[in-house]
């Protein structure tokens, strides 16, 4: 079976970089061809690696609380790019203080997000709805 491609990093402004090895780490022993963006990244920076690997999903945490400002306009984006459908996944500290966790969840699906995951989601969690969506 030939390895799905996987764009991962931390958005916008958010230096939080332990998350982001482990992230790589947990999908690439999962089988998976992992590009990682790195930390502090813009949109941009996930798109452009999406569209020269012919990527599969795109993977984008943030840990500052700042998620919702940095995602929006991401699945635009996406589309403009040529990157219709590309499955996003979002997850980490998204939203600043303590909110209802469906509402922040209704939002980022309303913002073209496949899935949202809150804070401390096993990225076991994570690998299981990749797999479920990109090898099925």
């Amino acid at each position: 079976m030939e390895k799905k491609t996987v764009v991962i990093g931390v958005i916008g402004s958010d230096c939080h970089a332990v998350g982001n090895k482990i992230i790589d780490y947990a999908l690439t022993e999962a089988g998976f061809n992992v590009i990682n963006v790195g930390v502090l990244s813009p949109q941009e920076d996930f798109i452009n690696a999406a569209v020269e690997t012919s990527a599969d999903a795109i993977l984008v945490s943030s840990l500052y609380g700042h998620g919702e400002i940095d995602c929006r306009g991401l699945r635009e984006k996406c589309d403009e790019a040529g990157l219709d459908g590309i499955r996003l996944y979002v997850g980490g500290n998204i939203v600043v203080g303590k909110q209802d966790w469906d509402k922040v969840e209704q939002r980022f699906k309303a913002m073209g997000f496949n899935r949202v995951y809150p804070p401390g989601t096993d990225i076991e969690i994570t690998i299981g709805d990749i797999e479920k969506d990109l090898l099925n």
